[in-house]
């Protein structure tokens, strides 16, 4: 298995930007997870433009498949005093498969200083039942720790709300680009409305950071992911995800194309 650190240590540099390859355990059928594809994105945007300030927002376009080997080009489109925005295209041998909006911005003085998002009460991770079933789930999958913590479990009907203990394996994987690798890995909670199995692709992924991991925490994460709505073929889900202290660290929204 190829651990995250081992990957993007793995990245190339050419003269247009960097180059990926994507080995099978990071798959999701015939094309590379979509949180490993915006991780690629925000690593090539990193490497770009060492003195970045903090990610504060990304917009995600998945707009093919990112199969074969990749190359990801990192652009600077606008930066200010304070504030850095880039664009970053990943394309794959059929084409460009994910297109990035990344929002960088350095801490500034405020006066106000408002934080209302309480992480939902849950057994602790080593109390909790597996979410996958052993051997089920695409084959990223394996490269993290899934455990059940409320909501509706996986295979089974019920409201459309997954609230999920998950962590990396890689126990080196506790940058902010590895937790954006690790926020897109939970199914959509549509699922759990399907009369019976049917296909499901994301569309598009807006994400905003409230806080950089702990890098010396223990890694689990508090995924929770709910569908507003499912109708006409498309769902649009919100989510959030916490450290295991209880601090926010990302909140998302995302559309996914529903073929049932």
């Amino acid at each position: 298995m190829t651990s995250y650190t081992d990957l993007i240590a793995a990245m190339d540099r050419t003269e247009a930007g960097f180059t990926a390859h994507v080995p099978d355990d990071w798959r999701q059928g015939r094309t590379t997870y979509g949180g490993l594809s915006a991780a690629l994105c925000l690593e090539a945007a990193l490497r770009a433009v060492p003195d970045a300030p903090p990610l504060r927002s990304g917009q995600f376009a998945f707009i093919g498949p990112a199969a074969g080997e990749l190359a990801i080009r990192a652009e600077v489109l606008r930066r200010g005093k304070s504030t850095l925005f880039m664009g970053v295209d990943l394309v794959g041998e059929q084409g460009l498969a994910t297109r990035a909006i990344l929002t960088f911005g350095a801490a500034r003085k405020s006066r106000l200083d408002h934080l209302d998002l309480p992480m939902p009460a849950t057994i602790a991770p080593d109390a909790a039942p597996d979410f996958f079933p052993e051997g089920r789930g695409p084959n990223f999958t394996q490269q993290f720790e899934f455990k059940t913590a409320g909501g509706t479990p996986i295979g089974r009907p019920g409201p459309p709300d997954f609230l999920v203990w998950i962590r990396h394996k890689d126990p080196a994987a506790r940058s902010l680009a590895a937790l954006v690798a690790l926020a897109d890995a939970l199914p959509p909670p549509a699922m759990t409305l399907f009369p019976e199995r049917a296909p499901i692709s994301t569309m598009t992924w807006s994400l905003d950071v409230l806080a950089e991991p702990v890098p010396s925490d223990d890694g689990w994460r508090l995924m929770k992911s709910r569908a507003d709505t499912v109708r006409e073929g498309y769902s649009a889900q919100d989510m959030a995800i916490w450290d295991r202290a209880g601090a926010p660290l990302i909140v998302a929204r995302q559309n996914v194309a529903v073929f049932i």
